[in-house]
């Protein structure tokens, strides 16, 4: 990323000075991004495992809050792209009998992400046999 803001500022001293309003534009703006952007997603996302029911909230502007009750828990998954296992982080997934889908806890370290698999499928397991 610091590569081409150089170029930038090479060019705008050489050839067009404006180029350089551009790019003190361009770096205050991802500066800007940088910082907020990380506070804006975790300030915006929320989520909490009991041994009832898994809840989840998101969104800026259009908020969405979701309770999964266990007993409708088919699967849990733990999934980690390649950005996620560079920074140790992974995604729990928590498929239910809803037409809304799963439920996604995204950014959670690995470790964490791990337990929370294994104790809601002990949870599921047990509470799918306790109904039957």
């Amino acid at each position: 990323m610091a590569g081409p803001l150089v170029v930038a500022v090479a060019l705008g001293l050489v050839l067009f000075p404006w180029v350089l309003l551009v790019a003190a534009g361009w770096a205050a703006a991802t500066a800007v991004a940088l910082v907020a952007v990380p506070r804006v997603r975790w300030a915006i996302h929320r989520w909490e495992a009991t041994d009832t029911a898994i809840y989840s909230r998101s969104g800026l502007f259009w908020e969405e809050w979701r309770a999964a009750p266990l007993s409708r828990v088919q699967t849990v998954d733990k999934t980690r792209g390649p950005l996620q296992r560079q920074f140790g982080l992974a995604t729990v997934v928590v498929t239910t009998a809803s037409s809304s889908g799963a439920v996604r806890i995204s950014a959670l370290d690995a470790a964490q992400a791990e337990e929370m698999v294994d104790r809601l499928t002990l949870l599921a397991e047990d509470d799918q046999r306790d109904a039957t």
